[in-house]
């Protein structure tokens, strides 16, 4: 007897359900170009693939990038290699413009410092056209400021992992100045006070 959760995981893979609420409230209907900016091995993948977007997806990991290739292959045989690529998150491999959504699922955290991680945030806001989607998952100190040495920077976590964090103020001035609009509020995860991940939403 197939089991539920078997035939929702062929579906959706392991989906960020905060992505998947995304798809249920038709933020995906009218936008079809999809990049999927740190893919990793592509757990936000199989729907799109299977669904007839136009998916791109990149990371700076080989065997990430060759794991997804094969998801592609078996999902979505016409899809163009190309549109799967090794790339940095700073120098993102397509043209302004280009991409209806632009996801980030728990990648951001991996900026080196202040710098490294506008200069990722600003090449994904780049690519992503007028009107477009942008969608981040990412660790912040909300909810965590009396545990951590500093609102902003890369820090050792409760969880015992290194990351680089925001605050609240930073990602509301980071909007601003790129011209965004928080299409949700933001909305935050606190894992038992070891570590919290945000979810940015907004348009271009």
């Amino acid at each position: 007897m197939t089991r539920l959760s078997d035939e929702l995981r062929r579906t959706f893979g392991d989906i960020d359900i905060y992505l998947f609420d995304q798809l249920l409230r038709g933020r995906f209907d009218e936008r079809r170009r999809v990049l999927d900016a740190g893919c990793g091995g592509g757990r936000n993948l199989p729907y799109l693939f299977a669904s007839g977007f136009e998916v791109f997806a990149m990371d700076d990991d080989e065997a990430a990038v060759s794991a997804v290739r094969q998801m592609a292959a078996s999902l979505a045989p016409g899809l163009p290699l190309d549109h799967v690529r090794a790339a940095s998150l700073d120098a993102i491999p397509w043209a302004d413009h280009s991409m209806d959504v632009v996801i980030s699922s728990a990648v951001l955290h991996f900026a080196r410092d202040d710098r490294h991680f506008r200069a990722m945030v600003e090449e994904m806001w780049r690519v992503l056209a007028p009107g477009g989607l942008f969608f981040a998952r990412l660790a912040t100190s909300i909810g965590l400021e009396r545990l951590l040495e500093a609102p902003v920077g890369r820090m050792r976590l409760p969880d015992g992992s290194t990351r680089y964090v925001v605050d609240e103020k930073t990602i509301i001035a980071l909007t601003g100045a790129l011209g965004g609009r928080l299409i949700d509020p933001l909305k935050t995860t606190n894992v038992q006070n070891a570590r919290a991940m945000t979810t940015w939403v907004m348009e271009k």
